[in-house]
């Protein structure tokens, strides 16, 4: 069977990573990239470097890697759809959810394969605690708790914290848990001088009766990973900086004498961090919208998935702005 032949378009800070991995993908020929501003990083290897995702189209695409700024994620990927072309769309998926919605049908109407680039769900640490989640390692989920703090990266201009960061931890809630948002609360602050908020805290319920919260930041000197889940029989922690999975193992020893045979909290148990494998996170993100894109069984961030982390996001910023919870 002939590779399929895939296309780039945004050669910036995250594209020249997709070109890398695209570059060297097995069953994949990347064919040519594109973006305006030319290949600033030097990553096309000889290949075909366009202005347009017209002149990209024009090289007979199967598949294309989206990695533009948001504000032309529906503009090109409507343009993408309408050629035929399957398509993988950098987080977030749009800058709003009517935005998100259309690419999603769009997609859908055409029978296209369409996902979105939430790599966070691909991280060695975070896979590791879905299976086990999913086999009943940590019982009944009471609570997620996601960290993810650091410095102002100069390369975000045209979305906020929430949209560019807290996406990632709204998108890795929701599949960790198999659980979809209902209710967000959230506090946001501008402290850098532009007019998207650089600081957001939330509170959130899923739809199985889990608690969440999430703090993001790019105002803290040091860079934080950190995503703790919390269950009936422990807690995972996972760092996805180190791609490190910690088990926190309840410690509590079951009585039969009945007078003290009540639940009384829990306590420290044995600690076990994991030694699995660690892939790069891109790389599996590729490999399985590749398989996609031919037809196996393959673990995708659907674009009607993106569409509600986008929902969620923007939830959060008016429950901001309005001081109030809001309903999804």
């Amino acid at each position: 069977m002939a590779n399929l032949r895939a296309g780039l378009i945004g050669l910036g800070m995250m594209g020249r990573h997709h070109a890398r991995v695209l570059a060297s993908l097995p069953g994949v020929d990347l064919v040519a990239v594109a973006d305006p501003g030319g290949d600033v990083h030097g990553v096309s290897g000889g290949r075909p470097v366009e202005e347009s995702i017209e002149a990209l189209i024009g090289h007979g695409l199967d598949y294309c890697m989206v990695a533009v700024p948001t504000i032309y994620h529906e503009q090109i990927g409507l343009a993408l759809a309408e050629a035929g072309v399957h398509t993988m769309i950098e987080k977030p998926l749009a800058q709003d959810t009517a935005s998100s919605q259309a690419l999603a049908d769009a997609f859908e109407k055409k029978g296209l394969v369409g996902a979105v680039g939430h790599i966070e769900r691909y991280n060695p640490a975070l896979q590791q605690a879905r299976a086990r989640i999913e086999a009943g390692d940590l019982g009944e989920i009471y609570q997620v708790v996601t960290r993810r703090q650091g410095p102002f990266p100069a390369r975000i201009a045209d979305v906020g914290v929430v949209k560019d960061l807290g996406t990632h931890d709204i998108d890795l809630t929701a599949w960790v848990t198999q659980q979809e948002f209902t209710s967000v609360a959230a506090r946001t602050t501008h402290r850098s001088g532009r007019e998207f908020e650089d600081m957001v805290s939330v509170v959130g319920q899923l739809s199985k009766g889990t608690i969440t919260n999430h703090l993001v930041n790019w105002l803290s000197p040091f860079k934080e990973r950190v995503t703790v889940i919390t269950g009936s029989k422990g807690s995972f922690v996972a760092d996805t900086l180190t791609a490190d999975l910690t088990f926190h193992a309840n410690g509590e020893i079951e009585s039969s004498w009945d007078a003290i045979a009540k639940f009384r909290g829990v306590s420290e148990g044995d600690v076990v961090r994991y030694a699995i494998t660690k892939p790069e996170p891109l790389r599996t993100e590729h490999e399985q919208f590749r398989d996609a894109v031919l037809g196996q069984d393959a673990d995708i961030v659907t674009m009607t998935q993106g569409m509600r982390t986008v929902k969620v996001a923007e939830a959060c910023i008016e429950s901001s702005a309005t001081g109030t919870v809001v309903l999804l």
